[in-house]
């Protein structure tokens, strides 16, 4: 039997372990932390990664814990004004329109649902990759713990900072956006001047914007990305550092109350630089394959992050389902082919989307405002996509 490695037990590891393992491949995931504790803040699930997502069999599960927002609203940072407005749950208008819902849901929550659905012994905490070796057709992996292992196939899901990635294109690709943000989830009982937190939320202003949407059951809390264009470039090796709630504070002086007091409600505030991988021509090198934000890590202004890795591991466990190991580069062939130009065209709407979030008072705004209701019109591409209809590779 043929033995997949996957590096890295974040969402696109962990889904494309459990749809390996449900065809009958060999698998196992090495990840380099030595527990999956809590990471991140709450996550946006769309219908073009809850499709897979139903077949993967963890829907019910997804929804157990989860809100689907009512309505998203564009507001003026500053007074609060609406801006724009789409609806979304209400009335069914997402679901309907796409085919499945939209998920607010903790990092955590998703997290737990993939790994019920992968073998738990399949799973190796604490072997950080840090050397790859390809001879004869095999791979063999270096770990920081010494372990060794030989494996037919290698998946590099390790993030922005992939190792894997830098064994197949020889640099890091890596690149600081200009952009760093705040994040974190809040109780709504704690944010007395938040208006409809029942909704997705962009509070937009010059040069900064602050997204939140409610998670889990009950929209009991919120989940916000605040993001600055700011600092112009990247001061510290770590993806984030801790800051003051003052400094989270002054970066949105001058915003609505509701805002302020989201970000002051942070016990432990950090600054993340967002961060992209310049696109990639190549995914793959002999047997070795990346997936997720190794190959293609975008800014998170439309959300897809997780959507477009999902994607990418139900097809990329297609192909493997489907191939013959003697042809492996052909079968990363075809599965960079079915995914590089899907995944460009949002990594460069997250780029412009950001640009569009940060302009200031005058013919830039009002034009931005007067498109701000065209959700359904201009990103159906986006979300009616059925990465299904992919899923046949030769």
């Amino acid at each position: 039997m043929h033995k997949v490695a996957i590096i890295g037990a974040g969402i696109g590891g962990l889904t494309l372990a459990a749809s390996l393992q449900q065809g009958g491949i060999d698998v196992e995931v090495f990840e380099q932390a030595p527990e999956l504790g809590e990471i991140g803040a709450g996550i946006g699930l769309f219908a073009n990664s809850l499709k897979p997502l139903r077949r993967l069999g963890i829907l019910d599960s997804l929804r157990s814990d989860s809100t689907e927002p009512v309505d998203k609203f564009y507001r003026d940072g500053r007074t609060g004004e609406i801006l724009g407005e789409v609806p979304l749950s209400r009335d069914g208008t997402y679901e309907r329109t796409f085919g499945e819902p939209y998920l607010g849901v903790h990092r955590r929550h998703l997290q737990r649902c993939l790994l019920q659905a992968v073998d738990p012994a399949a799973l190796h905490l604490n072997h950080r990759l840090e050397t790859l070796h390809v001879a004869g057709g095999k791979a063999l992996l270096e770990f920081a713990n010494e372990t060794r292992v030989e494996a037919d196939v290698v998946i590099g899901a390790d993030g922005a900072h992939s190792v894997v990635r830098q064994w197949i294109t020889g640099s890091s690709d890596t690149m600081y956006s200009g952009t760093s943000g705040f994040r974190g989830v809040v109780p709504v009982s704690q944010l007395p001047s938040l208006p409809r937190p029942d909704s997705t939320q962009f509070w937009v202003g010059d040069g900064r914007h602050l997204l939140h949407f409610p998670i889990g059951t009950g929209a009991r809390a919120v989940t916000f990305l605040a993001a600055v264009d700011e600092p112009a470039t990247w001061p510290n090796t770590a993806w984030h550092y801790p800051v003051t709630t003052a400094e989270t504070v002054e970066a949105f002086a001058g915003f609505h109350p509701a805002v302020i007091e989201m970000l002051a409600a942070v016990e432990r505030p950090e600054r993340w630089g967002l961060h992209v991988v310049s696109p990639l021509t190549t995914w793959s090198r002999g047997p070795v394959t990346l997936l997720g934000d190794a190959a293609h890590a975008m800014l998170p202004h439309h959300g897809q992050g997780a959507n477009q890795t999902v994607e990418d591991a139900v097809v990329l466990a297609d192909a493997l389902l489907s191939a013959q190991f003697s042809r492996i580069e052909d079968v990363f062939a075809r599965y960079q082919e079915l995914r590089i130009e899907r995944t460009r065209q949002v990594h460069d709407l997250s780029w412009r989307l950001n640009h569009t979030l940060h302009v200031g008072y005058g013919e830039e705004w009002d034009a931005r405002n007067a498109g701000l209701g065209e959700f359904y019109e201009a990103l159906a591409w986006l979300h009616a996509h059925e990465v299904t209809a992919e899923l046949t590779i030769q």
